[in-house]
């Protein structure tokens, strides 16, 4: 197992977390009602999957 010989100094422990972001989550619009959805998974508002009903809203 690799060990580091000397300890990492501050600013290239920050800088290396910096990069360390979030991602803002994927949404498509359902082709039903338009309502934003997440992809490959049914619609929750009119419960459309694939441009069938799938699910009793």
């Amino acid at each position: 197992m690799a060990v580091p010989k000397r300890k990492m100094s501050r600013s290239n422990t920050r800088s290396r977390r910096a990069n360390w972001k979030a991602t803002a989550v994927v949404t498509a619009a359902c082709s039903q009602c338009k309502s934003p959805k997440l992809p490959h998974a049914a619609c929750g508002v009119c419960g459309t999957y694939n441009g069938r009903q799938v699910i009793e809203v």
